[in-house]
């Protein structure tokens, strides 16, 4: 198996039960001791940035951030050269990207392992968090329960592949148009289903996920969105439609939008829990991507 993560579909089940073991140690060594790991950002992050960050010195390593002017992918560099030039100092690359495209143009000629932090078809460090924190709350992946309103995005597409893997039930409920493709959604198998229908989808749910109705770089599309997701925000009369559900949100929160403050801020919000795990799954992956 490849030692790049640039989606979870990368991995296979033993893969993935690995990393989310390996995110709940503190004892996973300095395979980074004296070593660095590139952090290439097109796209800004404040959780991405801290996790990666701290993942990297917990390992041993030292993290170095690089902007996107300072790389250029596809117009200064190609992305290939910009693989072969950060392979020379470092570890371990990571990159944040707009186009994941970019992300297999590195992978192929990259000389250390390749990790995405984000791009715009997948979020798999995002899904490790997710995946964690419900293994963490439910003691169990396999059979839990998990409805996700909203738009079938790159959080979204990474969470169902982990889902698929691990054998938890994913619900997709998405306005008209935001759902992922029929040929998409039998890829991942009976365990991710999908209805417009946000009522049904969370009826018996133990976690009720949701996103911003406009993800960076869609600010074209803000009123349109607003518009086709109004009937799909995660309130108080839809928590209560659930198995007594734990809220879950990969941030940042647009409130008054996709959730309301009663929601995110309850006693069944888990959000913040996802947010520090960010950087144990960080830790955890990236431990073994540089596994012997």
């Amino acid at each position: 198996m490849s030692r790049n993560v640039l989606t979870l579909a990368d991995l296979d089940r033993e893969a993935l039960q690995e990393i989310l073991a390996w995110s709940q140690r503190t004892d996973l060594g300095r395979p980074l001791a004296g070593k660095g790991a590139a952090l290439v950002f097109q796209k800004p992050s404040a959780r991405t940035r801290n996790s990666m960050e701290m993942a990297v010195v917990q390992l041993g390593g030292h993290p170095v951030y690089i902007q996107k002017e300072e790389v250029g992918l596809g117009t200064r560099e190609s992305p290939e050269d910009v693989a072969r030039t950060l392979a020379c100092y470092h570890a371990l690359i990571a990159a944040r990207v707009m186009d994941h495209r970019h992300l297999d143009q590195m992978a192929a000629v990259a000389q250390v392992p390749l990790l995405n932090m984000l791009s715009d078809t997948d979020h798999p460090l995002q899904a490790l968090a997710d995946l964690l924190t419900v293994k963490q709350l439910l003691g169990h992946l396999e059979g839990a329960r998990i409805a996700y309103v909203g738009d079938a995005n790159n959080v979204a597409r990474s969470l169902a592949q982990g889902c698929s893997l691990l054998g938890a039930e994913l619900r997709m409920a998405c306005p008209d148009g935001y759902g992922f493709p029929a040929e998409e959604l039998a890829g991942f198998g009976a365990a991710v289903t999908q209805t417009d229908d946000p009522q049904a989808a969370v009826a018996g749910a133990q976690f009720v996920y949701t996103d911003v109705w406009v993800s960076m770089g869609q600010d074209s599309e803000t009123e349109v969105r607003r518009k086709a997701f109004a009937a799909y925000q995660v309130n108080e009369a839809l928590m209560a439609n659930t198995d007594d559900a734990w809220f879950l949100h990969c941030l940042p929160a647009k409130r008054g939008e996709e959730v309301t403050d009663g929601v995110i801020d309850s006693s069944k919000s888990a959000v913040w829990q996802q947010a520090e795990n960010r950087m144990h799954t960080a830790r955890g992956a990236m431990a073994w991507m540089l596994r012997s």
